[in-house]
């Protein structure tokens, strides 16, 4: 094992704070990574407070994670020292249920492992991204093209497969519209992807001060939302809505704008939503959720974010600064994803 510092949290109410920790000599299909950038998730904040009802600490938060290889376990044939990698929520699953044959490990029967605060036999249980090094099995870790901007393509590992995701398992394309319900970390991804599956992509937004910024990260149109004329003109206008917002809201208003047949996906996560069945039933509109994906397709993004020269719009910042990004960010007011430089963060003593 090897000594690694990073940024963690002792308690539920405890601010992040400088911590060391080891990670494990990379087994045979292990590969050690030395982490450059890692994203800030508002996921994090919930599962490291405990609100998603779990917590184990210390806790090490981030699971938006690109680094370079440094170790590769005697049996890797998927990376070699050098190369850059990604890790993402899951750390490891199963692999022998039906979802995770099937290439979809975050639906592991059996529950998967996530990047942190999930069982581990080495050290009790997984630290996740703030920190300086991660040792993981080389299937549940991607090759981040050369051309991606390192810290840029850190946020597509969460933000960025939770939004390509939906989009291509609805078979979004040329002569589909796309509505973003929603322009922040994921949202502003969808925006993105949609436009470039060559959806006519809208974003749909409480704030008339994000119009220009929507239409600058590709959006054809924007719908503000409080704007009753606006939303009647747009009944049964997309044939599939993507809601990425996590406060609660009441999706009847939304459902109206779905065509005949069409889908609204939820992928934020609020405590509770209201929807009547009559705004889904009596038009055959489908309502269904999405969760990350498979590690194949974090790979296929990977791959289409670098063949169409896309990245997340970041903020970066030091590893000191992680508290007051925390706080920002659950404030909004970011545009639309920090990202830790992990070269700010001390190497451990020799």
């Amino acid at each position: 094992m090897f000594a690694v510092n990073g940024y963690g949290m002792t308690s539920a109410k405890a601010p992040l704070k400088p911590i060391s920790f080891n990670r494990r000599d990379p087994r045979p299909h292990d590969v050690a990574i030395d982490i450059l950038y890692c994203g800030i998730c508002h996921a994090d904040v919930g599962l490291s407070r405990g609100e998603w009802g779990f917590a184990t600490y210390p806790c090490v938060p981030g699971h938006e994670i690109v680094g370079i290889v440094t170790r590769v376990g005697d049996a890797v044939t998927k990376f070699k020292v050098g190369d850059r990698a990604g890790v993402g929520p899951l750390v490891d699953s199963c692999r022998t249920c039906a979802p995770c044959k099937e290439g979809f490990e975050q639906l592991c029967d059996a529950g998967f492992i996530p990047t942190y605060m999930g069982p581990d036999a080495d050290f009790g249980h997984t630290y996740g991204g703030y920190s300086g090094a991660i040792v993981v099995d080389e299937n549940y870790a991607v090759t981040v093209p050369a051309s991606l901007d390192p810290a840029r393509a850190a946020p597509l590992l969460c933000a960025g497969i939770t939004a390509w995701a939906p989009l291509k398992r609805a078979g979004v394309g040329p002569g589909t519209t796309v509505g973003v319900i929603g322009v922040g970390g994921v949202g502003h991804m969808a925006i993105k992807l949609a436009k470039a599956l060559g959806a006519k992509t809208v974003a749909l937004t409480k704030s008339p001060g994000k119009v220009d910024d929507a239409k600058r990260l590709g959006a054809d149109d924007v719908l503000v939302t409080t704007d009753p004329d606006a939303m009647a003109a747009s009944r049964e206008r997309f044939d599939l809505l993507l809601d990425t917002v996590s406060m609660p809201h009441d999706l009847d208003g939304y459902m109206a704008l779905v065509k005949r047949q069409g889908e609204l996906v939820m992928v934020g996560t609020p405590d509770q939503i209201e929807a009547k069945p009559l705004s889904f039933v009596f038009r055959q509109k489908r309502m269904s959720g999405s969760f990350i994906g498979g590690i194949h397709e974090v790979q296929e993004l990977m791959n289409f974010c670098a063949a169409h020269d896309i990245g997340a719009d970041i903020e970066l910042v030091p590893i000191e600064q992680v508290n007051e990004a925390w706080r920002r960010m659950i404030a909004a007011d970011v545009h639309y994803r920090f990202v830790i430089d992990m070269a700010t963060l001390p190497k451990p003593s020799a």
